[in-house]
């Protein structure tokens, strides 16, 4: 049984009344058509998500097997939270940083939740430029040097407009100096040479065969995240609700 039945009642009751029209996000419309630190933390009452903390785990980030999935979090967690964005996406920034974004950090790093991340960058051909490559391929480098999740959220935090090719060599390590021990030659080089732009196509291709309608998109114990429930995730006291809802056997 997932013991979520009243967790799904509660989850989409919360996202029903959410105050506002649906995010529609960036994406199929759109397109036409790695360090250890450690954290606190323990799941609520039903063993589902809460963010309360009181425990230590470890965290770490790394690339997944298939060479495009960035996984932040415990590798205990039992919850998985797989977040689709595009770095130019305006909803994926709405989420990041006024949504439910900060929740989901919350709850992974109190060990409860692992987050995954494949990077999309459809939204260079539509719009033009080479932003949302060159920030995908920042990102992997920050991978290398244990700093993706700090450069992460710097970067959604500053995002350019996304109608401007903002995340240009320069921006990109600009942020990079707001990150403890990222800037170095080897990350600086990595930036200007686009030195993962492998990664960046076989993410995109990941993307694009993922069944993710557009971004941000979310799964969770990889069900998509949907319907009524789609609105939750842009509020951070729902978003727990809506992980509790879809995670579990």
């Amino acid at each position: 049984m997932r013991g979520g039945r009243l967790g799904r009642a509660v989850a989409i009751a919360a996202a029903s009344v959410l105050v506002g029209a649906l995010a529609t996000g960036c994406g199929s419309a759109a397109r036409g058509g790695g360090s250890d630190h450690r954290a606190d933390g323990v799941g609520g009452a039903d063993g589902k998500p809460s963010g309360r903390a009181s425990r230590a785990v470890k965290i770490t980030e790394l690339l997944a097997p298939d060479g495009t999935t960035v996984r932040v979090g415990s590798p205990q967690a039992k919850t998985v939270v797989h977040v689709y964005e595009d770095l130019r996406c305006p909803v994926c920034d709405d989420f990041e940083t006024r949504g439910g974004g900060e929740a989901l950090r919350d709850l992974v790093r109190s060990g409860q939740v692992r987050a995954e991340y494949t990077l999309a960058s459809f939204l260079d051909d539509k719009l033009g430029g080479q932003g949302s490559k060159k920030a995908a391929n920042a990102l992997r480098a920050a991978l290398e040097a244990g700093r993706f999740a700090e450069y992460h959220d710097v970067l959604f935090a500053h995002q350019p407009e996304e109608s401007v090719d903002g995340y240009t060599d320069a921006f990109l390590l600009e942020m990079a100096s707001r990150v403890k021990g990222l800037r170095g030659p080897k990350f600086d080089a990595a930036v200007k040479d686009m030195k993962y732009r492998g990664f960046v196509t076989a993410s995109e291709k990941a993307f694009e065969s993922s069944g993710a309608p557009g971004t941000p998109t979310l799964k969770v114990d990889g069900k998509t995240v949907d319907g009524q429930l789609y609105n939750g995730i842009f509020d951070k006291n729902t978003l727990p609700m809506v992980i509790g809802a879809l995670s579990g056997d």
